[in-house]
């Protein structure tokens, strides 16, 4: 009776490999994880993959297909004194019965320095099979100790095609079904993310009451507590918004710009995709007018890329109206595919000998290097097109 009462994200959790959706170069038929079930080897390792593709699922089906105990935490709660009370039932269970023991430990990242140093010891000793599951960057947010003594898995985001398929095993599940409007703005909602898609689901399913009724938008909207946007991330009014975005900021239109990146956020646009486009625009349309607009781009694209939704969409309101405000100048540019253009219509044509690199005697006596002066006011480009200025400043 407990079981009816499980999320149907658990109660749908793969039992087997072959039931495991995405991630095919891990659990595929020459996958390196089934390879290594079948060898009877399980290192430590590192799960890194966004929200919702199967980390957890992945490291409690390795420990049922090894018949090994499993423990599960999560770093946010977990303290030095839970590390120690496992491996310390470990150790014991490993004597006394031979079980393995999976330590699954979600969200590493938010473990310290020190706390993730007093893993290194067990996972040396193989006490515990250590797995731990990241959306950060393991580079970065693990320490290279433990790094090295674990095998980094990147799990994929899982695609739409994959996300159909978890969506059409619920409905079965659920003994429902669902419109295609409706699924399409469950893809949208879930952003990717297969376990906030099944309590979607399941919710707006569990609303409808006991008769059998076909999901619609409305049912949707009701479970994930928000309206659908016209914003398809794969159709037109997702580059007429981003085009609209960009625009605005490049008019110095604030107000536009934050309009946009509203619409794109409640709309479940990747964070990362607006970051992006403005580390691009930081470059191409404020340049030299304010240098420092790379630098603030490139720190919202970090911040997003650290954060997530929510929070990060005040980093990225910050950096919009930085960049919105900031004065334009595109010399650089267009200074840059100006020499482009040249590069393509001339081909390699001979760069001045006194500025080639010189490493042996034979070269030197050719000429390279030759009459070559640090601080020359010269022109440095090849004899065909010597004096030629790519770079005009303070063109807007």
């Amino acid at each position: 009776m407990m079981a009816e009462h499980r999320p149907l994200a658990d109660i749908l959790r793969p039992q087997s490999l072959d039931s495991v959706i995405g991630q095919a170069h891990l659990v595929g038929n020459s996958g390196i994880v089934r390879k290594l079930l079948a060898s009877g080897f399980l290192p430590s390792m590192i799960f890194w993959g966004p929200p919702g593709c199967g980390k957890t699922t992945l490291a409690q089906l390795l420990a049922n297909l090894t018949n090994a105990h499993f423990e599960s935490h999560s770093a946010v709660s977990a303290a030095l004194a839970d590390v120690r009370r496992i491996v310390k039932e470990a150790s014991e269970r490993l004597a006394k019965t031979g079980m393995r023991t999976i330590f699954f430990l979600d969200e590493i990242h938010r473990f310290n320095k020190a706390q993730q140093d007093a893993l290194l010891p067990h996972v040396e000793k193989g006490t515990v099979i250590f797995i731990g599951a990241t959306t950060e960057n393991p580079s970065f947010e693990v320490i290279s100790p433990l790094l090295s003594r674990c095998r980094v898995f990147v799990l994929n985001p899982l695609s739409e095609n994959e996300l159909n398929t978890i969506i059409d095993r619920g409905i079965t599940y659920l003994k429902t079904s669902i419109t295609d409007d409706a699924r399409a703005f469950l893809l949208e909602a879930a952003n990717g993310d297969a376990r906030a898609l099944l309590t979607i689901l399941e919710i707006a399913a569990r609303l409808t009451g006991s008769r059998p009724v076909k999901l619609t938008t409305a049912h949707i909207e009701e479970a994930a507590q928000r309206k659908m946007l016209q914003y398809d991330r794969a159709g037109d009014e997702h580059y007429n918004t981003i085009s609209a975005f960009i625009k605005s900021m490049r008019a110095n239109d604030a107000d536009a710009a934050l309009y946009y990146l509203a619409r794109m956020v409640a709309a479940g646009e990747d964070p990362l995709f607006i970051a992006r486009r403005m580390v691009v625009f930081a470059s191409e349309d404020i340049g030299m007018a304010q240098s420092t607009a790379l630098v603030v781009a490139n720190a919202v694209f970090d911040a997003c890329n650290k954060i997530g939704y929510p929070e990060c969409q005040e980093n990225l309101a910050h950096g919009v109206v930085y960049l919105a405000l900031a004065k334009k100048d595109r010399s650089a540019y267009d200074a840059y595919f100006r020499a482009l253009d040249d590069v393509k219509q001339l081909g390699n044509i001979p760069i001045p000998l006194s500025i080639r690199n010189a490493p042996t005697k034979l070269m030197k006596g050719l000429g390279y290097g030759r009459g070559y002066q640090r601080y020359t006011t010269s022109s440095l480009l090849p004899d065909r097109i010597k004096g030629k200025k790519y770079y005009k400043g303070g063109e807007k």
